[in-house]
């Protein structure tokens, strides 16, 4: 639970952050859903490059009694979700550090239209923010998807591990799921959120 949940006017600050085809922008959606059915007042915003092309895409979601701008500012984030490793580096400046979590999804997409990236990529990243002092969350979720059957999910693996951090009720994200995703997908997806829980729930 995100170690701020208990101020009543307390405006909770989540950033997803992956690469074009990962379906941030999905996880988004599905915790600003999760948020209004529990009546609070939400925004939501992306901000991407070339997502077609496995650009950097980010998404910032907010919610609480009032909120006024959409969008997270640097050092305020309660929770950073890293679906890949060097976008969680990235946007690793975003979280709030005497309390705020990065949760990364430990898996590298090495860039194929950046020259020399296989040589330059933050392999360590993980290890780096740890040593810099952030509380770090990394889990196989990529994995994980691909155990139950497809690697696509892994938006919503990493999705059920950010819920056991939001202090939304697990009842409120099945419903959200239930009545979001379509129904040749969704058996498949609360699989991979269950197993998202399960593995913040080991990892805390």
């Amino acid at each position: 639970m995100l170690a701020s949940a208990t101020q009543a006017d307390k405006v909770h600050n989540i950033l997803f952050a992956g690469v074009g085809g990962q379906g941030v922008l999905l996880a988004a959606e599905l915790t600003a859903l999760a948020a209004l059915r529990m009546g609070f007042d939400v925004k939501q915003t992306e901000v991407h490059g070339v997502s077609q092309r496995g650009g950097s895409v980010e998404c910032h979601v907010r919610f609480g009694p009032r909120v006024w701008s959409p969008m997270v500012t640097p050092g305020e984030a309660d929770l950073v979700v890293g679906l890949e490793k060097l976008e969680a580096l990235r946007f690793a400046h975003f979280v709030q550090r005497s309390y705020g979590t990065i949760l990364v999804n430990d898996h590298a997409i090495i860039p194929g239209s950046v020259a020399g990236a296989q040589e330059t990529y933050p392999f360590h990243a993980i290890e780096f923010l740890q040593q810099k002092s952030y509380r770090v969350m990394a889990m196989p979720a990529s994995r994980v998807a691909r155990d139950l059957g497809d690697g696509r999910m892994v938006n919503t693996v990493m999705l059920g591990a950010a819920s056991a951090l939001i202090p939304i009720p697990e009842e409120t994200w099945l419903s959200v799921l239930e009545s979001r995703l379509p129904a040749r997908f969704r058996d498949a997806n609360l699989k991979a959120f269950a197993a998202g829980r399960v593995l913040a729930a080991g990892s805390a």
